[in-house]
């Protein structure tokens, strides 16, 4: 079904790096090249591809949905039959009538601006009839539950719903073969479990799935085979039974994530640490408190209203919930961006405005790419501190393995590499309250560690961390206690939907 054959592949650009499916980058691999890689894939079979950031992933899935050559450029060396024809001589549109893909960032593989539209674009792509398309769009809806985000601006979805009409946009297709890039990037553990509910499925009726991925425990049953890849090259190769029998402790050797359910791994850093903490101190100031929390959006929609929380000052705590629960919409608020935001934050018995809290707070966004501005990683670093330090830049830097990017462009990073830059920038801004939104989005174990690393450092000088997070692995790394939104989120259903 698909053969890659003694494939040797280094990008035209000559720096390392995949450019990413937005225009940004995705990974970074030794020479931006794959070596010596020959990988045959069965029809049916479910192949969980792995290794850390940059070992080259996203290279094998773009030679197979034939966006290399197409569309990313390089030297190519070896041949990739997809479904009996060579992808590299074919046509995009050609492929695209075998192969679907789900891309690790969905907003970067919408074409219009509404949901429904998106299902049927594939489709009509391809020729088919209207009143085939709806029946397919009908059928998967259905099937995937998604009435509630029909006839939904796609602007207005939080990053899990995203995610489900970009499958929802591959299923409609009915493809035999399906890529999935990172696809538990952005979503929560229920959403998570309804994923892995539809690879299942999509397995069940015989299709092909090729699935990379840090996060492999939702993967861990369904896969039939994982390879795993280090620096372009293929280093290891687990049958089904191996993967029966490997130990965590293997797994970790190897650079990988845990493969047990994260439910399992949660530990004791929960809402009851809070309650402690609570409990413990009658000093209000060791708190930061929201009091009438309220934002609602543009349309009317009210996504947050919260009468009253706290949140403990000088620890690392994570804002926890499903997708669409308003964490993101939280964060924005709390820094000063959520212009309609009402209500009280108190900290240190002080009561901030919007505009006053973005000198106390810093926030590094769920998607960087927003919040990336100058010429240079270094510069990045420079312009937060309050006045510039090259040495202190320098060392930020460091501690993050950034030194040697330090005169690159942000853009031409990885998607990892540009999260660590706003990891840096925030520690040099110096603020008291750090905001971390989804900060381990698609980062393997060992930046997942040094994340957490991160945090506990802010921690250690004082700094009170706030992290939105789904990585249940993160938290039992290193957060002090667990809030789960929705616990407080008052939401009215007669006032309107959460969207955030």
């Amino acid at each position: 079904m698909v053969e890659l054959k003694n494939i040797n592949f280094e990008y035209n650009s000559g720096d390392g790096l995949e450019r990413g499916s937005a225009g940004g980058v995705d990974e970074k691999i030794s020479n931006g090249s794959l070596r010596g890689v020959n990988l045959s894939v069965s029809e049916g079979e479910f192949l969980l591809l792995t290794g850390g950031s940059g070992c080259g992933k996203t290279t094998i899935l773009r030679l197979i949905n034939g966006l290399i050559p197409n569309f990313f450029e390089g030297n190519l060396e070896g041949s990739v039959t997809v479904d009996g024809f060579d992808v590299s001589h074919a046509e995009l549109y050609d492929t695209a009538k075998s192969v679907s893909t789900v891309f690790q960032n969905p907003r970067s593989q919408f074409f219009n601006v509404d949901t429904t539209s998106e299902l049927a674009f594939a489709c009509e792509n391809q020729g088919m009839a209207e009143s085939e398309i709806l029946r397919r769009i009908d059928k998967t809806v259905s099937e995937l539950h998604l009435q509630p985000l029909m006839n939904r601006s796609l602007f207005d979805l939080s990053g899990g719903q995203k995610q489900k009409i970009a499958c929802a946009s591959v299923a409609v297709t009915g493809n035999k073969i399906i890529l999935l890039d990172e696809p538990s990037a952005n979503l929560d553990l229920r959403t998570i479990d309804e994923l892995a509910g539809l690879l299942k499925k999509w397995k069940a009726e015989g299709k092909t799935i090729i699935v990379a991925e840090h996060r492999i425990s939702y993967l861990w049953d369904l896969a039939d085979r994982t390879v795993v890849l280090k620096d372009g090259q293929i280093v290891r190769e687990l049958s089904r039974t191996q993967m029966d029998t490997i130990s965590e402790e293997e797994l970790h050797e190897l650079g990988l994530r845990s493969a047990r359910h994260p439910e399992l791994v949660s530990g004791s850093h929960s809402q009851e640490m809070l309650k402690q903490v609570q409990h413990d101190s009658g000093d209000t100031t060791c708190f930061l408190a929201l009091q009438n929390f309220r934002y609602k959006y543009r349309n009317g929609y009210l996504a947050l209203n919260i009468p009253q929380m706290q949140i403990p000052v000088g620890k690392i705590t994570a804002i926890t919930g499903n997708n669409g629960d308003g964490k993101t919409t939280l964060l924005n608020c709390l820094c000063g961006l959520g212009k309609r935001s009402k209500g009280t934050l108190l900290y240190n018995g002080k009561s901030y405005k919007p505009h006053q809290r973005q000198k106390l707070i810093y926030l590094v966004m769920q998607d960087v790419n927003h919040q990336l501005f100058t010429e240079s990683v270094l510069d990045e670093v420079l312009i937060s501190q309050a006045e510039e330090n090259e040495e202190v830049a320098r060392r930020i830097l460091a501690t993050l393995d950034l030194e040697a990017f330090a005169d690159r462009h942000p853009q031409s990073l990885s998607g990892g590499q540009k999260q660590r830059v706003a990891v840096a920038s925030a520690i040099a801004s110096g603020r008291d309250i750090m905001l971390f939104d989804e900060p381990t989005s698609g980062l393997d174990y060992t930046h997942m560690l040094q994340i957490g690393e991160i945090l506990r450092s802010l921690k250690d000088q004082g700094k009170t961390v706030i992290v939105v997070t789904h990585d249940r692995e993160l938290i039992k790394e290193c957060c002090d206690c667990e809030i789960g939104l929705r616990d407080f989120n008052q939401i009215n259903p007669t006032e309107g939907e959460i969207n955030a």
